[in-house]
């Protein structure tokens, strides 16, 4: 199992992204405060996990967490900022809107700029190492997914139903044939990327 903590003495969040890697849709972040002596045996990274176990997760993780939010930068904001800093900028986000100010916060990954001088740690992989950092992982994803199948009502030529907006053959070939919306991210180099793999 994870571990529950990285020390005792703060009150301490995990955060984690989802959608950084994607051509289309919003950056998703999540941040959540576990009890200090909580267990689940099934919380993992969200890569690691299936559709059903998420959502059941997703589920337990809102119902047990102490605090937890999820906030995101919008295509147009990934576009104005670049997709590294809208990732942690949208943690920021999540964190504001905790119901408890964490005392410590567990970033997944190796780059965070500072929050409310609150410390903080980088844990490359962390969301597969602590249970707050995977717990964030989940409900980023979770919450992710959710958008991009309501996404997917209003442009279905794209089947983010399936690939959720990350850079998929079958997603390339819909954006080489019908071209780009409002949901993609305008900075990406589409012609150069499409030239590569075609």
């Amino acid at each position: 199992m994870l571990k529950n903590s990285f020390t005792n003495n703060y009150i301490e969040a995990g955060c984690d992204e989802a959608g950084r890697g994607c051509l289309a849709g919003p950056v998703f972040a999540a941040a959540v405060i576990l009890p200090k002596d909580y267990r689940n045996k099934l919380l993992d990274d969200s890569k690691k996990l299936n559709i059903k176990t998420r959502e059941k997760l997703r589920f337990e993780i809102e119902k047990d967490a102490l605090a937890w939010a999820v906030d995101s930068y919008s295509p147009l904001e990934i576009d104005e900022v670049n997709i590294l800093n809208a990732s942690i900028y949208s943690m920021h986000r999540a964190l504001k809107k905790l119901k408890i100010k964490p005392e410590l916060l567990l970033i997944d990954g190796n780059r965070f700029k500072q929050y409310q001088n609150i410390p903080f740690h980088c844990i490359v992989k962390g969301d597969g190492k602590y249970l707050s950092i995977a717990a964030a992982s989940i409900l980023a994803k979770t919450h992710r997914d959710e958008y991009m199948l309501d996404a997917h009502l209003h442009h279905p030529v794209y089947h983010w139903n399936t690939n959720k907006g990350y850079p998929t053959l079958q997603h390339k070939l819909a954006i080489q044939e019908y071209g780009i919306t409002d949901y993609h991210r305008k900075t990406f180099n589409y012609n150069l990327q499409l030239k590569l793999d075609f």
